[in-house]
């Protein structure tokens, strides 16, 4: 079974909480059932779920393989910038789930990735095959899914190593104050509304560097590289920045903001949500060590349609 070894960066958290947010391909409960069944070892010695991480410590992970999925194969089409014996890279349209949840076995990445595809990693259970990380169902752009088990844990040391160099474009309100910085503050749930996320104290440290591209009236592009991988990290961040993501509506850039503006401001804003109605917010590229060859690779997604004109209708010679 393929194994582990992480450093922690962290202290005064519970270690299933730990591993669950650090790894994408775990949940809670899978990390739970590993550390009881002595999966998962700190400075070699077994330990409970509510263990409280010190940090420096080091954690030795085993992974077991699963059985097959249980889910139906669906002929959805998939937009795929790469594919060889290891890894499928491939350009994710918004509005798609990655993988199935509670009541949600249809119509996702994952039911398309089983249909044209017939083997995928096992490592992230039956209901996420070959899932290494995801974006939000509204975000666009740039994933790799692994094919086989090996693949799969040598991408999740990188992620978990953070390693992978994930750019991302974003059309933010506002016009940040300064062309390029970086944003440290700690993410974890939002206290008042638990589906939400947000800069919160207790939070888990999360660091986003940022640059404007370009600056439009009423609205600017900015390039994001996050370096830490929280939930909603971006989005989250833009929003404590005070330059929410334009049109996104969960963390305070949907169409409310037009208010307060002149009128004929207003309609135009209205008329550029008019053509995206998601967050304006793309994975345009991912850079990583090909977990066969050792070599750097590097992907990109071009913009997708509605953001490219939406930035048409800012510019007409956006290119």
């Amino acid at each position: 079974m393929p194994l582990m070894n992480i450093t922690v960066d962290a202290a005064d958290i519970r270690i299933d909480k730990y591993l669950a947010e650090e790894i994408e391909i775990l949940s809670r409960t899978k990390v739970k059932d590993y550390i009881t069944k002595d999966n998962v070892l700190v400075d070699g010695s077994s330990v409970k779920p509510s263990y409280l991480l010190r940090g420096g410590e080091t954690i030795q992970l085993e992974i077991e393989e699963e059985g097959p999925p249980g889910l139906e194969a669906e002929n959805i089409p998939l937009n795929i910038v790469h594919e060889d014996n290891d890894i499928i890279v491939l350009n994710k349209p918004a509005g798609l789930v990655v993988h199935p949840g509670a009541g949600n076995r249809s119509g996702t990445l994952v039911n398309g990735l089983i249909y044209h595809f017939s083997h995928l990693s096992s490592l992230s259970g039956a209901l996420r095959p070959g899932i290494v990380h995801r974006l939000d169902k509204n975000t666009s752009g740039i994933m790799v899914v692994a094919k086989t088990d090996l693949s799969h844990i040598r991408l999740a040391r990188q992620f978990a190593d953070r390693k992978v160099n994930k750019k991302y474009l974003a059309l933010v309100w506002g016009v940040p104050e300064k062309d390029e910085g970086t944003v440290d503050a700690p993410i974890g749930r939002n206290p008042r509304n638990r589906q939400k996320f947000g800069v919160v104290e207790a939070g888990r440290r999360a660091v986003t560097r940022y640059r404007v591209v370009e600056e439009f009236d009423h609205l600017s592009l900015v390039e994001l590289h996050p370096e830490t991988g929280r939930t909603h990290q971006l989005r989250v961040h833009l929003a404590f920045m005070g330059h929410p993501v334009f049109a996104d509506e969960v963390y305070s850039g949907g169409l409310s903001t037009v208010r307060g503006f002149l009128k004929e401001t207003q309609r135009s804003l209205k008329s550029l949500y008019s053509l995206i109605e998601r967050q304006a917010l793309h994975a345009l590229s991912l850079s990583f060590t090909h977990p066969s060859t050792d070599e750097l690779v590097e992907f990109v997604a071009p913009l997708p349609d509605d953001l490219h004109n939406v930035l048409s209708e800012l510019e007409p010679e956006y290119e």
